[in-house]
C-alpha cells in the first residue's frame, strides 16, 4: 500500500496514493489510523484525491473507525477529494451521514482550525466559572 503521511502541530494528513480503495489497501490504512491516534493525533484528514474507484462498500468501514477514535480523542476524521463513485458508494451505504467529507484540503484545515478555536474559547469561559 502506497500513501504519504505529512504530520502538522493540529493535524495530520493521509494522502492515498493508490487509484482503488480495496481490501489490500484498508487493513495498512486502519493500522495508520490506530498508530497516529495513539501518538496524539486527535485531528487525522483523509486524501482520497488519487483514489478513482472502490471495489466494495466494505472496505470503506475503515472510515468509520478512523471517525470514531477522533470523536473518541475528541477530534476530526475529515475525507477530502472523493471521487463521484466514491461519494456515491458512501451516500448509499448512509456511511457520508457519519463523516465530514469536504471538497479540499484547504477547507479541512479551515474546519480544524476553528473547532481548535471553539475549543480554547470553551476551555477559557470553563476556567472561568
Amino acid at each position: 500500500m502506497k500513501f504519504s503521511v505529512d504530520k502538522h502541530e493540529k493535524y495530520v494528513v493521509i494522502r492515498l496514493d493508490e487509484t482503488k480503495f480495496t481490501d489490500f489497501n484498508v487493513p495498512g490504512l486502519k493500522s495508520e489510523f490506530i498508530l497516529l491516534n495513539a501518538d496524539g493525533y486527535c485531528n487525522i484528514v483523509l486524501d482520497l484525491s488519487e483514489v478513482k474507484s472502490c471495489d466494495d462498500s466494505q472496505d470503506l468501514s475503515c472510515l468509520l473507525v478512523a471517525d470514531r477514535l477522533c470523536k473518541k480523542a475528541n477530534g476530526l476524521f475529515i475525507v477530502t477529494g472523493v471521487a463521484d463513485c466514491i461519494a456515491e458508494i458512501l451516500r448509499l451505504s448512509s456511511v457520508d451521514q457519519s463523516l465530514h467529507i469536504l471538497g479540499s484540503l484547504a477547507e479541512a484545515e479551515d474546519l480544524i482550525f476553528m473547532e481548535e478555536i471553539e475549543k480554547e474559547l470553551l476551555g477559557s469561559f470553563d476556567e472561568d466559572e
